[in-house]
């Protein structure tokens, strides 16, 4: 059997160590438990911020107003300041008018020159989409003279009242275009117009083929007819006989035998 201080050495030993254990937890833990505290601090106020107190009512809170008589020492300076105290600016002399009706007249005649202004562009713009007026144009010799052109070919055209011949550089019509498709290509102009007959042309072409020239004296006798009465405009308009026709024949590209023609490929 032990004794009885042998028993006594044995229980402190253990109570000491057993509270060292327990101090040496508590170091452990404390950081920990700081910065769990710390986190919750930080997430109750982020919710805060989110979702206010519902219960929180602010809109039941009064103030009473004018109520300034809250000073306990009356020997404190009063920070509200009588009209006497002030310095007044000295207020700029407008004719006897005020301020405030001198400011909207400014704004009034503003508002009158801007809308003036748009109305003057909007009349203008609507000036500018009117067709323009076009004029017979007639010589002393009563021909009307006009101007066409396709691919490299340029024709100068006369028209004048007459039986409906054609000449073209001082050929016939017939003689000189032998296929029947450049003869309709001519004289579609005066099929819309309904002027067959009625006029005698008068040609002179130069440049480009055969097809060329036959387009070109189709553009210069419809800009003859609109000269000579612009009522026949509109049909030719609408035919596409007034427009210059701007496609031309594509250049040769080196390595190539014509604009797009490729050589042929061969492997080796």
């Amino acid at each position: 059997m032990l004794r009885r201080s042998a028993v006594r050495t044995l229980t402190n030993a253990f109570a000491s160590a057993q509270t060292r254990l327990s101090v040496h937890n508590a170091m452990l833990l404390e950081p920990l438990a700081i910065a769990q505290q710390r986190t919750c601090r930080a997430l109750s106020t982020r919710n805060q911020k989110k979702f206010p107190n519902p219960k929180l009512r602010t809109h039941a809170v009064s103030f009473i107003d004018g109520d300034y008589n809250d000073f306990d020492d009356a020997d404190e300076e009063d920070p509200f300041a009588t009209d006497e105290d002030w310095e007044l600016a000295p207020r700029e002399e407008t004719d006897g008018a005020d301020e405030d009706t001198t400011w909207r007249r400014k704004q009034e005649t503003d508002a009158l020159k801007s809308q003036q202004t748009e109305d003057a562009q909007r009349a203008k713009w609507i000036e500018n989409a009117k067709p323009p007026v076009r004029k017979q144009e007639i010589d002393e010799r009563g021909r009307s003279y006009g101007r066409g052109g396709r691919k490299t070919s340029t024709a100068r055209v006369w028209i004048q009242p007459g039986e409906g011949s054609v000449t073209v550089n001082r050929r016939e019509f017939l003689d000189y275009f032998g296929r029947e498709t450049d003869r309709e290509l001519i004289l579609s102009p005066f099929v819309a117009t309904n002027t067959c007959g009625k006029f005698d042309v008068v040609v002179a072409v130069e440049g480009g083929g055969v097809t060329g020239k036959a387009g070109a004296i189709r553009h210069g006798i419809a800009r003859a007819l609109e000269k000579y009465n612009p009522d026949y405009r509109p049909p030719m308009k609408r035919l596409g006989f007034m427009t210059r026709d701007a496609r031309m024949v594509e250049q040769k590209k080196i390595g190539l035998k014509k604009a797009r023609k490729a050589p042929q490929w061969v492997r080796r």
